[in-house]
């Protein structure tokens, strides 16, 4: 699995770099074509260095295309809230994006963002910082759902905290990545990496799902089977970690609270928290601006390192895996702490929830479909609030709207589970989370790569400046 998420990320990168190089030679042919074309100065050039020539204006144009310290395309657009038909439309769309994304475990972030920049009428950087209230409000909701339930098939609660403490603050510290380059980063260069990530992860968890449906399919016959054989005794038949059984019975909230594992949590997010307000008072790009940044390292890699090697000398076990063990190599951990922190760094980003990453990933570690979505969303509860505070000390969001939208949020995440736990109890089929997790997604890189696509094309045709904006002289 570790080749196939190196190979992966390689492939974007290199994707990343193909675009760079047609959107750069786009927006030089349309300079040429509207007359600002070089010819006039090749003639007078000699034909041996004019091959030279033109490389090197080429490369500056690519160099100045990517950065102007002075150039920025960005501007708030923030409308004012009442209501109408928009409202009525967005809130509706925000609605079955809660509750699909929540019960998937990615948080919707792929629907609301489009949702907010064509219906609504924000920005595209506004419409990523609300959306990760609308995240915020629903994971929060889910957390608390699920905290009244239990593990499918084994004594433990239905959230993994071993699991979370090892991805969570990476997924903090790449949240804190993620909102700086939202600051830096161009549309454009968001929204390939959206699609990139997008068609490879809702890809690999469709896969997943159509693998785990036929587990489902075994087990429902097997069971059919052995209650013929036995029918005339009384004989409790213990699903596969892919189905239902226990997974509705409600709990004591205070009987799922692993309270170590918790308080560890906790820590992370309380400590990121003081360095994100002390750092608001700080000047940007400033001396202290950076080493506040730069402690929230040992912070989150100091939690991430404790729960890791308790994994590798065998103190501490992903136990919702079951009887199935994990071989917790060096490797295999940097390796997934890595992914935590690049889930977080596309959270930041894109505005969406780090489960677009952590849900597949958890599936791929063979976690049930039950555990992955709430242990994921479990994850982002924090990971989401950290970003709405960074979000919220840049004003990055209009706090009426987001005060809306959050609360339509946390109603439809309350609600899409509860539907969606009843239809899987009756169906006996837990696949239908990881089918909703990759339709979500799917649905997210067409919606944002489409509304991404639009954007870019105008902005190349308008020759408006489509590089790097400059943190250090970011204007809220």
């Amino acid at each position: 699995m570790g080749w196939k998420w190196r190979n992966g990320l390689l492939m974007g990168f290199s994707f990343l770099l193909l675009v760079l190089f047609f959107v750069s030679a786009a927006d030089r042919l349309l300079k040429a074509e509207s007359g600002s074309t070089y010819e006039e100065q090749e003639e007078d050039q000699d034909p041996s260095s004019s091959s030279s020539s033109s490389s090197a204006i080429y490369l500056q144009e690519v160099v100045n295309f990517l950065w102007q310290p002075d150039g920025s395309s960005y501007q708030h657009v923030w409308p004012a809230i009442e209501f109408g038909w928009k409202m009525v439309v967005g809130s509706v769309i925000g609605f079955f994006g809660a509750a699909f994304g929540s019960v998937g475990g990615v948080g919707g972030g792929g629907i609301f963002v489009p949702m907010l920049t064509l219906i609504i009428g924000f920005d595209p950087k506004s419409s990523t910082a609300i959306s990760k209230c609308m995240i915020m409000g629903a994971a929060g909701s889910t957390v608390y759902y699920n905290l009244k339930l239990r593990h499918p098939t084994l004594d433990m609660p239905i959230v993994d905290y071993d699991l979370a403490l090892l991805f969570q603050p990476m997924l903090m510290l790449g949240i804190s990545i993620g909102v700086a380059l939202n600051v830096i980063f161009a549309d454009w260069m968001v929204t390939v990496l959206l699609i990139i990530l997008f068609l490879g992860t809702s890809t690999k968890a469709f896969s997943k799902g159509l693998e785990t449906w036929k587990k489902e399919t075994i087990t429902k016959r097997e069971a059919a089977k052995l209650l013929e054989t036995n029918a005339s005794e009384e004989e409790d038949y213990s699903a596969l970690p892919t189905g239902p059984n226990d997974a509705d019975r409600e709990v004591p909230v205070l009987e799922n609270v692993y309270w170590k594992e918790l308080g560890l949590l906790v820590f992370v997010w309380m400590a990121f928290l003081a360095l994100q307000i002390t750092k608001n008072y700080t000047s940007t790009c400033s001396r202290w601006y950076w080493i506040l940044n730069l402690l929230q390292i040992p912070v989150s890699v100091g939690v991430t390192l404790y729960e890791a090697v308790g994994l590798c000398k065998g103190r501490r076990v992903i136990a919702s895996k079951g009887e199935a063990g994990t071989d917790w190599t060096v490797a295999r951990l940097l390796l997934y702490c890595m992914c935590g922190v690049i889930a977080g760094i596309v959270g930041g980003l894109l505005g969406l929830g780090g489960g677009f990453i952590l849900g597949p990933l958890f599936l791929e570690l063979g976690v049930p479909p039950q555990v992955s979505s709430a242990t994921a969303t479990f994850a982002m509860t924090f990971s989401s609030s950290m970003s709405v505070v960074e979000y919220y000390l840049l004003k990055r969001f209009p706090v009426p709207y987001a005060l809306y939208f959050v609360a339509v949020a946390t109603v439809a995440a309350f609600v899409g589970q509860h539907a969606v736990r009843k239809l899987i109890n009756i169906l006996g089929r837990a696949s239908l989370i990881i089918f909703i997790l990759a339709f979500t997604i799917f649905t997210s890189a067409v919606s944002l790569g489409g509304v991404g696509i639009s954007n870019m094309i105008k902005k190349i045709q308008n020759h408006e400046y489509m590089g790097f904006e400059n943190l250090c002289k970011y204007d809220v």
